[in-house]
């Protein structure tokens, strides 16, 4: 069998520090037990991966989330001959206390699978990216929220919403189309921290207000995409770094790229309002 040991994405993040993800795959190949000082979160992507922690057996398959716990030794070796791939951020603790305002970290006892809800918050965060837009900070809190429900913990904030504040950066981020609102500016604006926004917001809007931004910023893109202006004109003063950057976001939301965007509308005689 051969070796294959590949470790084909790593990204941190200045705006996040303490965070960090990781893709990854290995066949021929087993980790002897070691620690880490933050929390691994995952998803296996291929294969099985086997390891022992807090002295059992466990084992993901593919599509399985799996979390460790700060400190917990454990090893890794693959379940069968294919290897295993696996996509994972390292957390730094603080973080996770910050987010969730637990008095206590949160503690999954079991490390493989879990409720729906933690499944949904680590594949958003996984999914997600360190990109400016990528809103870390809500997919953080979720996590976050997530991992103090499996672990039966009670929050230590109030679960009240503020939405004269929420309707306050709702109306920053929608006067700011044309560049990223920096995260300090909506503490700044709330009087909250970026955990308690990304959670109020969500809870009044339904998506957290960097995806909200996002998603606005390229309402705006389409509207001016469909009154024939320059598509690299169009990225500058809707906030992306360039005509890649957006269209990369587009596709993403949109299903088509700006090009076919401009192409359909014109060809069905659309119009912007």
């Amino acid at each position: 069998m051969d070796r294959v040991n590949r470790v084909s994405r790593l990204q941190r993040t200045p705006q996040t520090p303490g965070l960090e993800l990781m893709s990854a795959f290995f066949r021929g190949h087993e980790f002897t037990p070691h620690r880490h000082d933050t929390y691994a979160v995952g998803i296996t992507l291929a294969g099985v991966q086997c390891f022992t922690y807090r002295g059992a057996r466990h084992c993901s398959g593919a599509g399985e989330v799996f979390v460790l716990h700060p400190d917990e030794s454990h090893d890794g070796r693959q379940g069968d001959e294919r290897g295993f791939g696996y996509r994972i951020a390292y957390v730094d603790p603080m973080l996770v206390a910050q987010a969730c305002g637990a008095e206590t970290l949160p503690f999954v006892r079991n490390p493989v699978g879990g409720p729906p809800r933690l499944k949904r918050a680590i594949v958003g965060l996984l999914a997600a990216g360190v990109a400016p837009e990528a809103g870390i900070d809500d997919q953080l809190a979720a996590v976050a929220d997530a991992l103090a429900q499996a672990a039966g913990l009670t929050a230590g904030r109030s679960t009240g919403v503020d939405r004269r504040v929420v309707g306050m950066i709702r109306e920053l981020l929608l006067s700011r189309l044309d560049a990223r609102v920096p995260i300090a500016e909506l503490e700044a604006c709330a009087g909250l921290s970026r955990w308690q926004i990304a959670r109020q917001f969500r809870e009044v809007f339904g998506v957290g207000p960097s995806r909200f931004h996002l998603l606005r910023r390229l309402d705006r893109a389409r509207a001016m995409i469909v009154r024939g202006e320059d598509l690299a004109e169009v990225a500058l003063n809707t906030g992306f770094a360039d005509q890649a950057h957006m269209s990369r976001q587009f596709r993403a939301v949109f299903g088509l790229s700006p090009g076919q965007w401009r192409v359909l509308t014109k060809a069905g005689g659309l119009q912007a309002g």
